[in-house]
């Protein structure tokens, strides 16, 4: 499904045309787009959805961090129509991690609900690369 998203094809060319190589880091549930040997990079083509890839990176950083590897977490934005690229840094404190724990065990309550809640439709839906598992 997420791989045959229009957003997800866009992204996979924004990384063949950046200048400097982006090669992906496989663990074993996720995959980030750049690590270094300070920073585990992520690499967005557009700002609209910052917060979501803040908390994205966040959890990479934290599950990283359960497997003894300790990074500080680097969100790259490609600007559309610049040659530069918006960068945020984010460190993985105790309140951030105490607040990632808690999204995980919704999460999980989630998963092990007998039915999934009633899919709401709202405007950011339309571009997410999951959207039919809500509305298929």
């Amino acid at each position: 499904m997420e791989h045959n998203s229009f957003n997800v094809k866009i992204r996979k060319s924004l990384h063949k045309s950046l200048k400097r190589k982006v090669k992906k880091v496989h663990f074993n549930n996720f995959a980030v787009d750049k690590l270094t040997k300070e920073y585990v990079v992520e690499i967005k083509k557009s700002d609209k959805y910052l917060i979501d890839s803040k908390w994205q990176l966040i959890y990479y950083l934290y599950q990283l961090k359960l497997k003894s590897i300790n990074k500080k977490g680097r969100l790259e934005v490609f600007q559309k129509y610049q040659q530069n690229t918006k960068r945020t840094e984010i460190v993985l404190n105790k309140k951030i991690e105490d607040k990632i724990k808690n999204i995980l065990l919704e999460i999980d309550k989630l998963l092990k609900a007998k039915h999934p809640p009633k899919a709401t439709l709202d405007s950011k839906c339309q571009g997410c690369s999951y959207f039919d598992y809500c509305f298929v």
